[in-house]
């Protein structure tokens, strides 16, 4: 079931390494379900609760450790000698005396890992204060340290084989997006409008299914367009009403994000004004993409276009992404915005989401794309505009 080869597993562990001996680390436990996966390959939805993946810098393999009932799965997805999947017992989830951290605890100390420095994932979503106090308890004589980015720095440069499976990805994502914009119809309910949505993000093409998105769609209608991370209700549409579309492919938990707005019926001037602006502010930093620029160049370019029209924004207009798990398709490194200094290497690979959002309205208008050798290739082929249903035949 790996969706990689050994060669490559091997090469990430590798790195991984590399980055903990600069950062003198001997132990990481890994708790992050996309670094998980990253270096071992396993796949499964048990990150509700306690699991792990521990990199020894001197062992060929990481340890897995996680729930007796997902140790099949491990088994199934992973690379791992049979021997260095170790479950801890039932009684162990969701219990008042017994903490999944004291079983790996009592692992590394069995193992002769007690007294070593350990990094953790301390900014993990998936990695709890009790788990933190539990191993502290538990392993007196290590010295711990914070190692919440270090696997997410080592994929922020994607292999080829990622980068196709983002293309599929894409490929899903701009189907999802066509049945959003052929749903939007006056009359018609939101959650129906996702419901379809999300048939085709997992149905995929003939060629390769879909995985579900680390997000939810995002379809904020109407006045509820001025903020960005509004789902769906059992409303229906109305006409003269704006719908902003976020969604995205996903392949293999590789992601293709992807952002629109529809207007059900004619817009106002005001909005098709703000759109145009959107879509230069996005050209002039798609257009800056190459080796050697920086996030923050990105950004700057960005606001120029916006600042000659009167409009600041303060948010960010982009992040790192690709592999990932809910609630976040983000890899939590380099930010397109004012003050990050990462340099684009090729391959990286970004979702550039210059939004803007007033009292009443917003607009959203995305692309993901991939830093090439030599500049920048955008991964969705659709329209870069406000969308007016009335008028909209495109096929897919």
């Amino acid at each position: 079931m790996l969706p990689f080869s050994i060669k490559e597993y091997k090469k990430r562990l590798d790195q991984t390494k590399k980055s903990m001996l600069e950062k003198g680390i001997e132990v990481l436990i890994v708790t992050n379900p996309a670094n998980m996966n990253y270096l071992s390959g396993y796949n499964s939805w048990s990150f509700y609760v306690d699991q792990m993946l521990i990199v020894i810098v001197d062992e060929d393999q990481p340890i897995w450790i996680g729930r007796k009932m997902d140790a099949n799965a491990a088994k199934a997805t992973t690379w791992l000698y049979h021997e260095n999947i170790i479950p801890y017992p039932e009684d162990h989830v969701h219990s008042k005396t017994k903490h999944p951290s004291e079983f790996a605890a009592q692992i590394l100390t069995q193992i002769g890992q007690s007294n070593r420095r350990i990094g953790l994932e301390m900014d993990s979503y998936y990695f709890s204060v009790q788990s933190y106090e539990c191993l502290k308890r538990n392993l007196p004589n290590a010295k711990f340290s914070d190692a919440s980015l270090l696997v997410n720095y080592v994929r922020i440069i994607k292999s080829d084989q990622e980068i196709e499976f983002m293309k599929r990805a894409a490929k899903i994502v701009e189907i999802g997006m066509q049945t959003a914009v052929n749903s939007i119809q006056e009359g018609v309910r939101e959650c129906d409008v996702v419901a379809d949505i999300y048939r085709d993000l997992i149905r995929g093409t003939n060629d390769f299914g879909g995985d579900y998105p680390a997000i939810v769609p995002m379809l904020p209608a109407g006045e509820n367009t001025s903020t960005p991370h509004i789902t769906w209700t059992d409303k229906k549409y109305t006409n003269n009403q704006m719908v902003i579309i976020e969604i995205a492919g996903c392949h293999q938990r590789y992601h293709a994000p992807l952002a629109r707005t529809v207007s059900l019926g004619k817009p106002s001037q005001e909005a098709m004004d703000v759109s145009k602006i959107v879509v230069e502010g996005l050209n002039a930093a798609l257009e800056l993409v190459k080796p050697g620029t920086t996030c923050e160049e990105l950004e700057l370019a960005w606001s120029k276009v916006i600042s000659q029209h009167g409009i600041v924004k303060e948010s960010r207009i982009g992040y790192s992404m690709g592999l990932n798990y809910p609630p976040d398709w983000g890899e939590h490194t380099a930010s397109i915005r004012r003050g990050d200094l990462t340099v684009l290497e090729p391959n990286m690979t970004f979702h550039l989401i210059p939004g803007l959002w007033f009292d009443h309205y917003g607009i959203e208008i995305s692309e993901s794309f991939r830093v090439t050798e030599t500049g920048c290739e955008v991964l969705t082929n659709f329209p870069r505009e406000l969308i007016v249903n009335e008028n909209y035949n495109l096929q897919v």
